[in-house]
């Protein structure tokens, strides 16, 4: 077998299979069946366009009537909220009546006020007035918040003692006056009796006696006052600060008995009292004197007669003469008996703006 024919037979061989693949291919009887095409449809109609305008005729006449209920309810609202603001203008000017109507009643029996303060904290106004025998100053006292009044010591220490100017402008307080009694010991003076700051006792409680009183301020801020023989008593009224002194000048409106002493030594002399009024402000009054002999000055029962018809509720007698201070803006405004000085104190009521 020559190398072309070995050749030819190797192709034969290895193409053999694929020759006989064709031929199967080829006699195999296949049956398939193709689906039939869908038929068209011969007429093709659109959908009518009235109903769509009607649609949207309707959706345009919804949008409009919607934008006008808008409208109209945003304008009630504005005529609702002018209204409501001017109920409150209204509210507001009836709530400030009653006060308005309180100052006028003071400035009508006082004068118009020689000095004012007003903040968030508290409002002051200040008055000078005479009387036939005497000449005081007046000081209406409104506190709004806890901070507007404090008492404090001579120097911040028991025994300790300073002016009312002094500790006002060491406390950078707006007005200070003088509050309770004292009493001297080795150089140093000390608090009369009960005395309590920042709600706690300076040295205990001391049952009234030789009818003195203690003076305070409730943690309510309201004026508080009287002559106490149990703690219990006073502690009820849960003092935040306050001092003692003589005597109870009114209570609920009425005069109260004044001791003899307190009548006649001194009759006439410089004074400072406190006294409240019905809606809770305080007035404090410090009238001028020459000295402690008891010829210039106001007697307390004038002091009584004063306070009642201002209109004052309760009232107490606070250290006098010479202890009389009264402090506004960073001046002294009384003529203090002590050759015009100030004398040093050891507790002081002071006011803050």
């Amino acid at each position: 077998m020559t190398g072309t024919q070995k050749i030819n037979r190797f192709f034969l061989i290895a193409t053999a299979p694929f020759l006989g693949m064709l031929f199967w291919l080829l006699f195999l009887p296949l049956d398939i069946q193709l689906p039939d095409p869908e038929p068209q449809p011969e007429n093709v109609s659109l959908p009518e366009t009235a109903p769509l305008a009607a649609t949207l005729d309707k959706a345009a006449q919804d949008a409009a009537y919607i934008r006008a209920s808008i409208r109209k309810v945003y304008s009630l609202y504005n005529q609702s909220a002018n209204a409501m603001t001017a109920m409150l203008r209204t509210a507001a000017a009836a709530a400030a009546r009653p006060g308005i109507l309180f100052d006028s009643r003071i400035s009508a029996r006082l004068g118009a006020p020689i000095g004012q303060v007003n903040s968030d904290n508290i409002s002051l106004k200040l008055y000078s007035f005479q009387e036939d025998a005497y000449h005081g100053y007046a000081l209406k006292v409104d506190m709004k918040t806890d901070k507007a009044m404090k008492m404090v010591l001579g120097e911040d220490k028991i025994g300790g003692s300073e002016t009312t100017l002094n500790a006002a402008s060491r406390y950078g307080a707006v007005a200070g006056v003088n509050a309770g009694g004292f009493a001297d010991a080795g150089g140093k003076r000390y608090p009369l009796s009960t005395t309590i700051l920042n709600g706690k006792y300076v040295y205990g409680f001391e049952p009234s006696f030789d009818n003195l009183c203690f003076i305070g301020i409730s943690a309510d801020r309201k004026l508080i006052g009287g002559r106490f023989y149990k703690q219990s008593e006073l502690d009820k009224l849960k003092p935040s600060f306050g001092a003692t002194f003589v005597p109870i000048l009114l209570q609920g409106g009425q005069k109260q008995d004044i001791p003899d002493p307190w009548l006649t030594s001194p009759r006439r002399a410089p004074r400072t009292v406190v006294a409240n009024f019905r809606n809770d402000q305080l007035l404090f009054i410090v009238t001028d004197g020459y000295n402690e002999n008891g010829n210039s000055g106001a007697t307390l029962p004038e002091l009584q007669d004063k306070l009642i018809s201002l209109g004052a509720v309760d009232a107490y007698n606070l250290d006098g003469g010479g202890s009389s201070s009264l402090v506004f803006n960073g001046r002294v405004i009384n003529h203090p008996s002590d050759n015009g000085r100030l004398r040093p104190l050891a507790t002081h009521f002071l006011f803050f703006k």
